[in-house]
């Protein structure tokens, strides 16, 4: 096995953390879109939670191939909002996050010299920009509808 720098491992667990709860936000939103008969809108939600799945499993092995027990420290609370619109800001902020921490991380790895670890990052961290482009792409097209698709039932 070979040496991590601890600060590589922090990024993995704090990285697993985020997609964690990117999961269970993503699983929970698209419960609440199915209530409100939004049984599109909740397809798509359930795809996004399957992709963060994906991203934690990668990490999980990361983890593991680097001889450490995946830990995640502590899952957000999920984010819920009274319609769409406020769904997908709220889940624009958590996409921005992770987009920035695996920056962090894949800078932080380059400067160490770590370039296994910075392209496990940069490859993440591509994915989830292109997630987050998608997500603000959908939210740009609600805002740009009729004010009646962006009114949902509320809870």
């Amino acid at each position: 096995m070979e040496t991590v720098h601890p600060r590589v491992l922090g990024y993995l667990g704090r990285t697993l953390s985020l997609e964690l709860s990117a999961v269970q936000q993503y699983m929970t939103q698209a419960s609440l879109l199915a209530l409100w008969g939004d049984g599109g809108s909740a397809d798509r939600f359930r795809q996004e939670t399957v992709e963060e799945m994906q991203h934690a499993e990668r990490l999980v092995q990361q983890m593991l191939r680097l001889g450490v027990a995946p830990a995640a420290s502590q899952l957000k609370p999920v984010s819920i909002a009274r319609d769409l619109f406020g769904l997908l800001q709220l889940n624009i902020v958590l996409e921005d996050e992770l987009i920035e921490l695996y920056a962090e991380a894949s800078r932080f790895c380059l400067l160490i010299g770590d370039e296994a670890n910075s392209t496990f990052f940069q490859d993440l961290w591509s994915e989830e920009r292109q997630h987050g482009e998608e997500l603000n792409h959908w939210l740009a097209v609600l805002n740009a509808g009729p004010a009646r698709l962006r009114e949902r039932a509320t809870f």
